[in-house]
């Protein structure tokens, strides 16, 4: 089976024939008989022979170079086609990448606000939670928390009939003031945990807050307090997070008092001592941290407490 020729071979093939057929006729003018010629003859014979051989090497020449010419214009549109094709592929591509960072950045963008959102609505509850505690420990300002009173005792007699037992009992001498006054009293709701089988607190509110004051000053001073010869506590009535703040003082209460530095926790959550003279209060750690870094001397004993 015969190959069939691509057009560039197809004409590179018809040039070298051409070529050939010109040296050819060439050659036989070389190779005729010049023995008869005169010597003016055989001069013009050469000449006319040198004519056409310079002739057919410049047509050869031109029709190559027009060939090499075709050839080049073929290749160089057949590049510019494939450097179009590419340019359009990477222009889509480039495209593509555009509209990608584009939408990074506008989800980035988004994600951005929904954190400053949250954030936002963070700040929002932990200061809708602080107020409700604040409103929470207000309206128990004027409650003590009794813990230790065995459950069933007041079916006989009323909770109040027993905290005036207990100031009997403990503080004889608050018993004869008449400016204590109990508003109510009553048992905390049950818990769920039937693991701790601890008697519930009592809750007693007084009619304003110097009762309560008077009757935790007693109960401090006193430190050891009994209902009918068993052990009992008189704490303020305070939420869970308020006692915890408290709780977290703990530490530092305890290197003051090593230094006989007089501290004190205040309400609701406060801690108070004193330091060169003066009585300084502290509303939370972060703000004692402050403090103590202007006070070597304080640093030093609270040092592995704060």
């Amino acid at each position: 089976m015969t190959r069939r020729r691509s057009p560039p071979q197809q004409r590179k093939d018809n040039e070298s024939v051409a070529s050939a057929t010109k040296l050819a006729s060439a050659t036989e003018l070389i190779h005729m008989d010049v023995s008869q010629l005169s010597e003016m003859e055989f001069r013009a014979t050469m000449v006319k022979m040198m004519s056409k051989l310079e002739k057919s090497i410049r047509e050869s020449v031109a029709e190559n170079i027009e060939s090499l010419r075709a050839e080049m214009r073929a290749n160089l549109t057949e590049i510019k086609n494939s450097v179009g094709q590419i340019q359009s592929k990477l222009e889509a591509l480039t495209a593509r990448v555009t509209e990608a960072e584009e939408r990074v950045s506008e989800l980035e963008d988004g994600l951005v606000e929904e954190k400053t959102k949250i954030e936002a609505g963070l700040i929002k509850i932990h200061a809708h939670e602080r107020r409700l505690r604040e409103i929470t420990d207000s309206m128990k300002r004027s409650n003590v928390r009794i813990i230790g009173i065995p459950e069933g005792v007041e079916k006989n007699r009323g909770l109040e009939e027993i905290f005036e037992q207990i100031v009997a009992e403990n503080f004889p001498n608050l018993a004869r003031e008449t400016s204590i006054r109990v508003q109510e009293a009553e048992r905390t709701p049950s818990k769920l945990n039937q693991d701790k089988p601890t008697p519930r607190h009592v809750i007693v509110q007084f009619a304003n807050i110097r009762s309560k004051d008077t009757v935790l000053k007693a109960a401090r001073a006193k430190k050891f307090l009994t209902y009918q010869g068993k052990g009992i506590r008189i704490t303020s009535d305070l939420s869970t997070e308020t006692w915890n703040e408290r709780k977290a003082w703990g530490g530092i209460f305890k290197a003051l008092s090593e230094k006989n530095m007089q501290p004190r926790i205040l309400y609701p959550a406060k801690l108070s001592f004193r330091i060169d003279g003066e009585i300084k209060t502290f509303q939370n750690r972060q703000s004692l941290t402050n403090f103590v870094t202007t006070k070597p001397a304080l640093q030093e004993i609270l040092r592995g407490a704060l």
